[in-house]
């Protein structure tokens, strides 16, 4: 199934970048429409991920505060591994702590 979300992202991402290049023969010079194609696709990345980080873990609190946890170390602008290891972290606790408390 995680190969059907790849491809899907990937062909999204092709596509969004591709139709403006084959539609318009000129240059597009509105600044609005030309942010507009530049965000498109990490808000599709992001509408295809967001819902699996909720049904990745067996409890929606600890996907919760995994998520939390992920995006507060990302506005602090930490890499890529902190922010993943941190994550994992924090739901492997809230997992335990949900594990333990039931």
């Amino acid at each position: 199934m995680i190969y059907v979300y790849i491809a899907v992202m990937a062909i999204v991402t092709y596509l969004i970048r591709m139709i403006p290049l084959t539609a318009f023969r000129k240059k597009i010079k509105n600044k609005y429409i030309k942010s507009f194609l530049y965000y498109v696709p990490y808000t599709c990345l992001t509408a295809m991920t967001l819902p699996a980080v909720f049904y990745a873990t067996g409890s929606l609190l600890s996907a919760a505060a995994g998520m939390v946890v992920a995006v507060v170390l990302a506005l602090k602008e930490r890499g890529l591994v902190a922010v993943a290891a941190g994550a994992c972290v924090t739901v492997f606790v809230a997992e335990w702590l949900v594990h333990i408390l039931a």
